[in-house]
């Protein structure tokens, strides 16, 4: 008997869309005026590990440690970037209040953006959440509904922040303590006025923000981030990793992302080049500066972008992006599978060398940097997929990847935009169940699910339009059922469609021949398969199945485009997928 599992509390906890209200209306009059958020902070979550009993987040006597969160970067005053959004850590001490438990207040918040940013947990040993409205300028609002995990029960997978004590009256307890920033879509175009909470027993609020549009940008290289393993360790080193553009542009800018880490790194410098060949740069590599300053210390489980630098990014071309790590780095957020090689240095700063000379030890991994955007252009198409999307079986150093190839293509025509393309495959990855639990140092980089990881790797994305989904076997082949699968690109499907994406679906290839390919897991992928077909769900179909499939033997690859292991197509066959995609479906 087949059981669907996204009822769950775990999935809902992660619902955050847009309720529609019709006909945009007058929002109504006889209101409290909006305030600022930090003028309604109600309850105190935050107390001095001196004082454990100073504050009481959850109505038991339970805090977050002041010093936890400190040694985590997020400091009193402190914005982060969490999720391409601008939120401040309440400017509180210890024993202060410092949220608000939501109960329909009225928030002044202005700006232009493409979705609401609200830092948030939940008490009560369960999810809590409701319906809240966004006013915007001109007296029009929409609605929506926000949910928060449990402090202390939360899924840690999608959490933006843990930390490694729970404060009581009685002492600290060696208990993981969550905070998770949410996203709510805004209706495009409208500025926002102010925002209504729900009224939500047990939802705290921390900071809210709007998340500005990238406007101006378009992402043109990045990658997600599959776990948290050791490195190095890294004391003094220079990284000089390579990467491959889509999209060009006359300007750039980088990100660096801290995720899953539970405490905050520096980069010392970075600097950006056109590769000549391995790690020798193409003339003098040219700095790039954040928020004015040559580095950056990254609080955990934030984000970094560099300030926009003049600087031209050919299309389709290898960059250097070189990042000065001063302080050790014994664990890191990586990519495991980059496919290429990367470089890293002996001691010093040398992100200004454009010699190969200092780097003298191969990287084939792409640790911290996440992506690299570009200035103008029409947006980017994002590519959500497992092993096959991250290039596994390709030819390393040569971009070869179906991504690679369907980014050649869109440069060399005119029928529609030059659209970035975004290659957001994770080796190993699922729908349904995470690889990497989310937390803590592990040798398991295949990633959070697609669900948990959606958010983050697509809707955050720079200038994202588009959205192909590309994924399914490693559930099936590790005996997630048709129905479960299904449950999880249906709801990924509905989330892209809150946020205005056109979101396409890709169907699985099959494996027989690989050792978990049996009859049963066949018939799992073929249900599956038929589903995306035929349900109307996406907005449009990439055949995958039909292009690679033997027609003699529809269960197993062409031999032609099979690169020996049965499940991942080689250079060939990466690049029929790519040649099959009618390019006309990108388009939104």
């Amino acid at each position: 008997m087949r059981r669907c599992v996204w009822g769950s509390t775990v999935v809902l906890a992660l619902f955050a869309t847009l309720v529609p209200t019709g006909s945009a209306h007058a929002a109504p009059g006889a209101r409290a005026e909006p305030l600022p958020l930090e003028r309604l902070f109600d309850n105190t979550a935050v107390s001095h590990d001196a004082r454990p009993g100073g504050a009481d987040f959850d109505g038991s006597g339970g805090s977050l440690s002041a010093q936890d969160l400190t040694a985590a970067g997020w400091t009193p005053g402190r914005t982060l970037t969490l999720q391409g959004a601008r939120l401040t850590w309440p400017k509180r001490r210890p024993g202060e209040p410092d949220n608000v438990l939501a109960d329909g207040q009225s928030v002044r918040l202005r700006g232009h953006g493409d979705a609401l940013a609200f830092l948030v947990a939940g008490t009560g040993g369960r999810q809590a959440g409701g319906r809240g409205t966004v006013v915007y300028r001109n007296g029009t609002r929409s609605t929506y509904v926000l949910t928060a995990p449990d402090w202390r029960t939360g899924p840690l997978a999608t959490k933006a922040v843990a930390l490694p004590h729970i404060n009581t009256p009685g002492g600290q307890l060696a208990e993981r303590a969550r905070l998770y920033v949410m996203t709510v879509p805004l209706v495009a175009g409208r500025e926002v006025a102010s925002v209504r909470l729900p009224r939500a027993p047990g939802l705290h609020v921390f900071a809210a923000a709007v998340r500005a549009a990238a406007r101006g940008w378009t992402g043109s290289w990045a990658t997600a981030t599959g776990g948290h393993p050791t490195v190095g360790p890294w004391t003094d080193r220079t990284l000089r990793l390579v990467v491959h553009t889509s999209a060009g542009g006359p300007r750039v800018r980088l990100r660096f992302d801290n995720t899953f880490a539970a405490g905050p790194v520096r980069i010392g410098s970075a600097t950006v080049a056109v590769q000549e060949a391995g790690a020798a740069a193409r003339g003098t590599p040219v700095a790039v500066a954040f928020r004015g300053a040559a580095g950056v210390d990254i609080p955990a489980g934030a984000q970094a972008y560099s300030d926009p630098l003049d600087f031209v990014v050919p299309a389709d071309t290898n960059l250097l992006v070189s990042f000065h790590l001063p302080r050790t780095v014994p664990a890191a957020p990586v990519h495991r599978l980059a496919q290429q090689r990367s470089y890293v240095s002996g001691p010093g700063d040398h992100t200004a060398d454009g010699s190969a000379a200092p780097y003298g030890t191969l990287l084939t991994s792409w640790p911290l940097l996440t992506g690299v955007d570009v200035g103008g252009g029409p947006g980017s198409v994002v590519l959500l997929g497992d092993s096959i999307t991250d290039g596994d079986k390709s030819t390393t150093d040569a971009n070869r990847r179906w991504p690679n190839v369907l980014a050649t293509r869109l440069l060399d025509q005119s029928a529609v935009p030059h659209y970035g393309v975004l290659n957001q495959g994770i080796s190993g990855n699922r729908v349904v169940l995470d690889r990497y639990p989310g937390d803590g140092v592990s040798t398991d980089t295949a990633g959070v699910s697609a669900l948990h990881r959606f958010d983050r790797d697509v809707l955050a994305q720079t200038s994202v339009r588009t959205a192909v989904v590309f994924e399914g076997i490693n559930d099936v082949r590790w005996q997630t059922t048709a129905e479960q699968v299904v449950a999880g690109l249906r709801e990924i499907a509905g989330r892209g469609h809150a946020r205005g994406l056109r979101m396409l679906a890709a169907t699985i290839l099959p494996c027989e021949g690989e050792a978990r390919c049996t009859p049963a897991v066949d018939a799992e992928r073929v249900e599956i398969n038929t589903w995306i077909r035929t349900a109307g769900v996406f907005d449009g179909v990439l055949d995958f199945d039909a292009v690679i499939r033997d027609p003699a033997r529809p269960s197993r690859m062409l031999p032609a485009f099979d690169s020996g292991d049965h499940l991942h197509p080689g250079d060939t066959g990466l690049a029929a997928l790519a040649d099959s995609v009618d390019l006309r479906k990108l388009v939104r």
